[in-house]
């Protein structure tokens, strides 16, 4: 990443892990929580890295880290330990739905493995998950890389082979290309003169990383006369790009709460106490695997530029181990015409390797959060940085703090972007892209339990939304705006009949599971067309995320609502524009039995739009079939 004309073109993002525990240390780096979700960004992501040519590739992406890795180090277990037992109903429907994304739909040059054990196969080393899965059925043009060192890792920590040179075999065979480390550069050569491997599994792991490095041009000669040649350091800080942080920051922020219209404030307040361990930050805003930023301008720095200031740290960092300096805080916000609070988390409270115990807030904060709330002679406003989510159901209830934002961790402008939303020159329409849960889930699921669907008989509540159904602090695809938002449903299919492949398959169709296998369904013209009229109803310019949830029919599915589909759309105030959701049948409405094989359920799917509902009939079509 600090890499002045000594990197290569491969680039090993992005990470596309469902985010599964809110404790997860490296949830930050994820799109979230939904795998649909999870997917499209995968496939978005790669396709901006590496371009739209086909063969040729501007870098190449890696999508990362395959399968069901989410745990780093938690309660005594670490990732380089931990047997991911998983079920082949969860795989199939969420932990490699975005990997699948990121090789069928994004065409990545490169997938890697994880640290990780699932059902007691090291990833690296599981010819299922990679020869036959990602390379087999998911058909990836390019390599397979394993995380650091995980090669060693899997013979020195989880002793899965008696020598190292049956490890190297092990994962080559396996479909293994890469190793990101020196094991196999050392053990490979013994391995194959021992009769482990094959010189000809060699060859092929070579081919597969030696053919991205030709698409990358390496061996085309002079890089100035290609298409990316003449790229250097002076393209990354430019007024264009540095705009587009600005963009992205105003683009994730997410307003959770608002009390009686407190935000946006006016221009009458102008004396503005910004407090709190977040509120003159600059390196916390660029979260983990960050490059060097171009310059920063932290919260108290995007405020200044509306308001007079006062300053109080109130705590020295986010652990906030102590009070002392409570009371300067409290004397700030009772001098001012509005506080600000920017409070949270940073990379010393989650991180790589570094999972959490707990949501709440660290240490004192939520001490200071509601002192100062007290003594604040103007409106409270409470601004979170974080990756994970946090319980801060106390600040929810707590009626002196008019409004709450969440802005992530928001990259080099972020200060500029919360002043910007604080003060209306921004209006937000960011979503969670996760479930907020109250600090009490945590003690009905272990981290390690790798279960997504609820279990009654054992008190297991279940994960995410699509199985959650619990009470939670804020939900997932929450967002306000200080706009509002009207859909009204134009089109909309009231029935699709599904045709079989062939008649064997029509033969073969069980009708006592009511459901038809995706395998034996003609998928390629089975698409909903929906279109919605959305009408800025509101005062203000903004911008509406659309999410299209559905549910199966009632029984044996479970009945739990799965985003199929979203659209943002961008309305001055009072326009109104009609947005067209294009929806595949087989891949969204489709559910995955306890054996891992994709059905589609026939008979009442739901779909919930906003405040709407609208019904579709699946139903097979039995008209004869030509064989």
């Amino acid at each position: 990443m600090y890499n002045g004309g000594m990197a290569g073109l491969t680039f090993w993002s992005p990470n596309v892990n469902v985010f599964r525990d809110p404790r997860w240390g490296r949830g930050q780096e994820t799109p979230g929580e939904d795998p649909v979700v999870a997917g499209k960004y995968a496939a978005s992501y790669v396709r901006g890295l590496q371009g739209n040519n086909g063969f040729r590739l501007k870098v190449a992406a890696c999508c990362k880290h395959y399968t069901a890795y989410d745990l780093d180090n938690w309660n005594g277990m670490d990732r380089f330990h931990f047997n991911a037992r998983v079920s082949k109903q969860d795989l199939e429907d969420t932990f490699n739905v975005p990997f699948k994304s990121c090789v069928v739909e994004g065409k990545v040059a490169s997938v890697m493995c994880s640290y990780n054990q699932v059902n007691g196969k090291p990833t690296c080393a599981d010819p299922y998950l990679l020869k036959n899965t990602i390379r087999g059925e998911w058909r990836l043009n390019g390599y397979i890389v394993s995380d650091c060192d995980s090669v060693g890792v899997l013979y020195e920590n989880q002793h899965y082979t008696a020598t190292p040179e049956e490890a190297a075999a092990a994962t080559i065979r396996a479909g293994l290309d890469l190793d990101c480390g020196p094991f196999l550069a050392i053990h490979t050569e013994n391995a194959v003169k021992g009769g482990l491997l094959n010189e000809e599994d060699v060859n092929m792991a070579l081919a597969n990383t030696i053919t991205v490095q030709m698409r990358l041009g390496l061996f085309d000669g002079e890089p100035s006369a290609q298409p990316f040649g003449n790229l250097g350091p002076r393209d990354v800080c430019t007024p264009a790009h540095q705009q587009l942080a600005l963009q992205a920051a105003h683009q994730g922020i997410v307003l959770l709460q608002n009390r009686g219209r407190t935000l946006p404030l006016s221009r009458t307040h102008r004396t503005v106490a910004v407090i709190g361990p977040n509120a003159d930050v600059t390196v916390t805003m660029i979260g983990n695997y960050a490059g060097v930023a171009c310059g920063y301008t932290t919260p108290l720095q995007g405020i200044s530029r509306y308001a007079k200031t006062i300053h109080q740290s109130g705590c020295i960092d986010v652990a906030c181990k102590g009070n002392q300096q409570f009371g300067i805080a409290e004397a700030a916000a009772s001098q001012a015409d509005a506080t600000v609070l920017v409070m949270g988390l940073d990379q010393s409270i989650e991180a790589e390797f570094r999972d959490r115990q707990d949501l709440l807030l660290p240490g004192y904060q939520q001490e200071l959060i509601s002192r100062v709330a007290m003594a604040s002679r103007g409106p409270t406003i409470l601004v979170l940085m974080s990756g994970g989510p946090v319980d801060v159901l106390f600040a929810k209830n707590d009626p002196r703090i008019g409004a709450i934002l969440w802005a992530g961790y928001p990259g080099q402008a972020g200060g500029a972007a919360i002043a910007d939303v604080l003060f209306g020159t921004a209006n937000p329409g960011g979503k969670l892209p996760m479930t907020w849960y109250p600090q009490d889930y945590l003690a009905k699921v272990p981290m390690t339990d790798m279960g997504m669907r609820a279990d009654p008989s054992r008190g297991y509540p279940g994960r995410t939304y699509r199985f959650y159904k619990g009470p939670v602090v804020f939900p997932f695809g929450h967002g306000m705006s200080y706009t509002t938002f009207a859909h009204t449903l134009v089109q909309a299919p009231q029935e699709v009949a599904v045709q079989f492949t062939s008649l064997r398959a029509l033969q073969n169709a069980t009708s006592s599971s009511n459901s038809i296998r995706v395998s034996h369904a003609k998928c390629e013209p089975l698409v909903l067309r929906v279109h919605i009229d959305v009408k800025n109803t509101g005062d203000m310019d903004g911008t509406h995320t659309l999410l299209v949830f559905s549910s199966p029919p009632q029984g044996k599915w479970s009945a739990n609502k799965q985003l199929i589909g979203f659209e943002k759309v961008h309305l001055v105030a009072g326009s109104k524009k009609r947005v067209k959701i294009v929806i595949p049948v087989c891949k969204h409405l489709s559910v995955v039995d306890r054996f891992g094989t994709r059905r589609l359920p026939i008979g009442k799917h739901d779909l919930h739009i906003g405040d709407l509902k609208h019904s579709i009939s699946l139903r097979a079509n039995l008209e004869e079939i030509k064989s």
